[in-house]
């Protein structure tokens, strides 16, 4: 599973994403520019001991990783989405892709692709969830999907 943060803003959040990705062995991508330094201490904190358990890509836009995987099935969360994320059927090598925490995706991205795109259903009103949280939502359900692959 590949987990894909599209221009992340707040490094507490990226760090608790990490840790995340580290305890199921998703593969975590950063979309440039980023929000913050990788040297952050913040970044560190929040992903505490699990840096090395992480897989982390970079990539300078988010056009130069659709053409690293041109295979890939890519689900674009936000809270403009036709479909809730759990009436997806993932498979364990597809792209979680979720933008930054005060614009989410951009709107070209979903625009072209409508079909990709997920939500987390919320009560009218409520805004958005925040992004380690959406992230752990949707991640989980894919996995539940799949059996919870290497999971114990």
């Amino acid at each position: 599973m590949h987990v894909v943060l599209v221009q992340p803003e707040i490094p507490q959040n990226t760090g608790n994403i990490a840790r995340s990705c580290a305890a199921t062995g998703a593969k975590l991508h950063l979309v440039r520019p980023l929000g913050f330094s990788v040297d952050d201490r913040q970044l560190k904190r929040a992903g505490l001991d699990y840096w090395h358990l992480v897989e982390v890509y970079y990539h300078d836009s988010f056009s130069q990783l659709e053409a690293k995987y041109p295979n890939a099935r890519w689900h674009l969360a936000t809270t403009k989405g036709g479909r809730f994320y759990s009436q997806v059927t993932y498979q364990m090598d597809d792209f979680l892709v979720f933008g930054s925490e005060t614009r989410g995706l951009p709107p070209e991205m979903l625009a072209a692709r409508p079909e990709s795109c997920v939500r987390i259903p919320m009560r009218e009103g409520s805004r958005s969830l925040n992004l380690s949280n959406a992230v752990a939502i949707v991640l989980f359900e894919a996995l539940r999907q799949n059996g919870f692959p290497g999971l114990v």
